[in-house]
């Protein structure tokens, strides 16, 4: 498409309304308009510049650009990531939900077919979920086509825009006004000392002024669409394996385990689990009446974890036992935590006297002889255990949380031996082919017959389980700079305005015009001072004319 040239010689990209240097509406512009809208007031919103989303729609590069250029798109996106976000709050995160229990399971068995449907969607981890990441991406773009489709025309606009403008241009201002003044000069020179005490940038051309401020104000939306971006990004990143963690470790007292994210890098052992309570007539009277207002229930003070971190000196080899160098001891409390290269182990939950061992005798049911006893790791249980001369005990399954399923069969809600039971195979010289028993907490069971051999409950160990929290996050600094930048452009505009005023004289006449982005009683009371003083009428508001004019008329 072919550039439009002004009669000022100024050469305009095709689609500008007004011309970017003395403002005249270009020829077909003027030309196809009434003279109702000649006296319309001029769009300054971009100063008339041509949008490549307004000018272009042939190639399909043209119509991406004019889709995400489209504030309404950008919009519309926005209500369908907060619609999304409400929707993900229905139902815990996936990051909440019991850890050894299987996602798909634990929704459809706690919420039925709405559960499994918000599974299904991916509502379960809706922030790393593909179709989200998309949403935040087209965001994105939006803002990025969005801003560069405004403030590359608008900047170039603004560079060029000249002192003289065309009278035309002038007329079509908000603020303007115009009258005869006999001693011109001495008028602009009083206007001209007062503007600069206003802080104005005045220029000067052909004897005519443009006086400007607060142009870098204009930028704000900008600066704000900036900030946004980089906070994005910095989102985004978050899922870039690497940049973000935050996973949930259980340890055992006297359990040493891998540290989640680190790769088998580290390794940390729970020493001891320690838990504070208040004490009634031990403490301050204030406490004191709290505990009675809890019923006289347990009220925690403190809970810890006393660690020890260890690093990891040999390579990763499976089923070969890592070698281990100490590294630091620490007390990890609530907002106490860990600290080692970048990561930091936080003290979020714990539970005590969890279910550890399990001991069982196995016994002559009439003549009550025992055959030797076995010890179950609750966590870690092997399939056979040797009880010498002839007796056995195989473990054929095992349930750590027991529940009779739907069908009336034996199954487990979680990994965790909140409620273990057992199905024992007990072999005997003379019972070769062994005899199968179901023992759970107070029931033994004989499924295919009555046995002659059982398995007793002789003993349990607990141990406490601290609920520790691994994180490390090398997108914080991003999402903080996003987040600066972004109140930046706020401040940057809502407390500046620009505020640009023209004083052109034709002939022993004098026009004055004026515009800004906002707060126009603030230009007016500006444009009043400068005038004071002068031969040179004070501008009127041809908006409130007009609705003046519309108010006596509707009375009239």
């Amino acid at each position: 498409m072919e550039n439009v040239k002004c009669e000022c010689g100024h050469v305009n990209p095709h689609g500008t309304i007004f011309c970017e240097a003395c403002g005249k509406p270009v020829q077909n512009e003027e030309e196809n308009q009434s003279e109702k809208e000649k006296k319309t007031l001029l769009d300054m919103r971009y100063e008339g510049s041509a949008r490549r989303s307004q000018t272009y729609n042939k190639t399909i590069v043209d119509k991406i650009w004019n889709f995400f250029s489209s504030v309404k798109v950008g919009i519309w996106i926005i209500v369908v990531l907060l619609v999304a976000s409400a929707l993900g709050t229905i139902y815990p995160q996936e990051l909440y939900i019991p850890p050894a229990m299987n996602p798909a399971d634990f929704y459809e068995q706690e919420y039925g077919i709405t559960g499994r449907l918000y599974y299904q969607l991916g509502f379960h981890n809706l922030y790393g979920s593909w179709w989200y990441m998309i949403l935040i991406a087209m965001l994105g773009i939006s803002l990025i086509i969005c801003s560069i489709d405004r403030v590359v025309p608008l900047y170039k606009a603004l560079k060029k825009q000249g002192v003289t403008r065309h009278e035309s241009f002038l007329k079509r201002q908000r603020v303007y006004g115009k009258n005869t003044v006999e001693n011109i000069d001495k008028d602009f020179e009083n206007a001209k000392e007062k503007l600069r005490k206003k802080h104005y940038s005045v220029r000067e051309e052909n004897g005519n002024i443009l006086a400007e401020k607060g142009r870098f104000s204009r930028w704000g939306p900008y600066v704000n669409h900036c900030g946004l971006i980089l906070f994005l990004i910095g989102a985004m990143l978050r899922f870039v394996p690497g940049m973000y963690i935050d996973e949930v470790l259980w340890l055992r007292e006297g359990e040493t385990a891998s540290i989640p994210g680190t790769d088998g890098k580290y390794y940390l052992k729970s020493e001891q689990f320690l838990v504070e309570v208040y004490e009634k007539g031990k403490e301050k009277e204030v406490f004191d009446e709290a505990i009675e207002l809890a019923g006289n229930a347990m009220v925690v003070k403190n809970y810890q974890t006393d660690v020890t971190l260890f690093e990891r000196t040999d390579e990763i080899i499976p089923g070969v036992e890592p070698e281990l160098k100490e590294v630091k001891s620490h007390e990890i409390r609530v907002n106490e935590p860990l600290k080692h290269d970048h990561y930091a182990v936080y003290q979020v939950d714990y539970k005590l006297n969890e279910f550890s061992t399990m001991s069982f005798t196995m016994v002559d049911k009439e003549t009550n002889q025992e055959f030797g006893s076995i010890t179950i790791n609750l966590n870690d249980p092997q399939d056979k255990y040797d009880l010498g001369n002839g007796y056995s005990i195989e473990l054929a399954s095992y349930f750590p949380d027991f529940f009779f399923n739907d069908e009336g069969e034996p199954a487990t809600k979680t990994k965790i031996p909140n409620n273990p039971a057992f199905v024992f195979k007990m072999y005997a010289p003379d019972k070769p082919e062994g005899e199968i028993s179901f023992v759970a907490i107070q029931q033994n069971i004989e499924p295919v017959g009555e046995n002659k051999y059982k398995m007793a409950f002789s003993g349990i160990d607990m141990k406490n389980v601290s609920g520790l929290t691994v994180r490390r996050d090398f997108t914080l600094w991003i999402l903080a700079l996003g987040g600066a930048i972004f109140m930046i452009g706020v401040i940057q505009g809502s407390y500046w305005h620009h505020r640009r005023i023209w004083i052109q004289r034709k002939n022993n006449e004098v026009i004055v015009a004026g515009h800004t982005n906002k707060n126009w009683f603030g230009l007016k009371n500006e444009i009043r001072y400068v005038l004071a003083d002068t031969e040179i009428a004070e501008p009127i508001d041809q908006v409130d004319a007009k609705n003046k004019e519309n108010k006596e008329s509707k009375e009239g």
